[in-house]
């Protein structure tokens, strides 16, 4: 069959419609018709080259939802109608990985990452997934182990942020730092990911939370997802202003922007003993953060989260039955809804800073 996808033909290169073929799903995939998808920073960091792990030509985006309308013959968990979130990272339910309970790391998506055929194709030649699942295409094949069954009743344009950046940040906060009522948090970039850290404090019952950004428009967004208290980095030195506002650092730092720097001043915020720094933001290819490991030896401790560490399949959904039940603010996170073709105009309101969530509809 064909689809209509927005593709990107080289770094730097703006998105183009084009007619692809899409191959037809097999004995263990689903065919989902994509209903929204959501904009994300690593589509950008693909489409500019700057962290570029599929080759081009490539159809970005991975934060989609839609409907299934087709299912392989060994397909069990999904049927043709339910509402889908198609994920990056996929639950097999069955390898040591998802059966350990510590990780949404699946052993199928560890080996095949990158690497999986793409169901696209033009002029017989292929075209890149991006993360597997090329949400920005009206639509896509993806393994059953790849796709999240939710709710009906929350909109598709609110429904697919679950899929990386509400996921990414609230599941960083409860799954990975497990964040324990009154403590303290700071989060550096206060993007998509970085007000769903916010959020995802709140709801852990964080005594305090402080945003760091140089844009001044973060403080009053910020609020709307529970910061109490905001550091334009512009101005002050936010480790200084950290430091001096906890009364020596906080529990555990978030660095949710891909700058290196940051992830080093989030380090140095946190308390000495037991502060915890947790890395989401996906620098450029080839840049390091620089750690004294002395500072390792007081006590404080870096760690990284992929997709929150929430498992695709079984615990994403769950995400949305706290925004039904009135827990998570999804309707502030997006800020411009699009047509496919002002896709270039809503990665250009990310580059000027001006959106949270841009969400594309089909």
């Amino acid at each position: 069959m064909k689809t209509r996808a927005m593709v990107c033909h080289a770094p730097g290169a703006p998105l183009v419609e084009e007619l692809l073929d899409l191959s037809p799903p097999g004995p263990g995939d689903v065919l989902i018709e994509i209903m929204a998808s959501g904009l994300c920073h690593t589509d950008l960091s693909q489409i500019e080259g700057k962290a570029a792990p599929y080759p081009f030509p490539v159809v970005v985006g991975h934060e989609g939802a839609g409907i299934v309308r087709e299912v392989g013959a060994e397909v069990t968990s999904v049927k043709v109608g339910d509402h889908v979130i198609p994920v990056g990272i996929g639950e097999c339910g069955t390898c040591g990985n998802c059966r350990s309970g510590k990780t949404n790391l699946c052993e199928a998506f560890l080996g095949d990452i990158a690497l999986q055929p793409s169901p696209f194709s033009l002029n017989g030649m292929p075209v890149s997934a991006y993360s597997g699942v090329g949400s920005l295409a009206q639509f896509i094949v993806t393994a059953e182990r790849n796709v999240a069954v939710i709710r009906q009743d929350v909109p598709f344009h609110l429904a697919c942020t679950a899929g990386c950046c509400v996921a990414t940040g609230v599941g960083a906060v409860i799954n990975t730092a497990h964040v324990e009522s009154g403590a303290t948090v700071a989060v550096f970039g206060l993007g998509g990911i970085g007000l769903n850290v916010v959020q995802g404090a709140r709801l852990a019952g964080a005594s305090r939370i402080i945003g760091v950004d140089i844009n001044p428009l973060r403080h009053e967004q910020g609020q709307r997802f529970g910061l109490t208290d905001f550091i334009d980095a512009r101005e002050s030195d936010p480790v200084a202003a950290i430091q001096a506002l906890t009364g020596g650092g906080v529990d555990y730092a978030f660095e949710c922007a891909g700058n290196v720097k940051l992830m080093g001043q989030a380090f140095e915020s946190t308390r000495i003993g037991w502060g915890c720094t947790v890395v989401l933001g996906v620098p450029p290819d080839g840049q390091a953060m620089e750690l004294i490991p002395f500072q390792l030896q007081l006590g404080r401790r870096v760690q990284g989260s992929f997709m929150g560490n929430i498992k695709g399949r079984s615990q994403l959904p769950g995400l949305l039955d706290h925004f039904a039940a009135g827990r998570l603010n999804l309707a502030d996170l997006v800020t411009h809804r699009l047509p496919m073709r002002e896709v270039n105009e809503g990665f250009d309101l990310m580059r000027r800073g001006e959106s949270l969530r841009a969400v594309v509809a089909f």
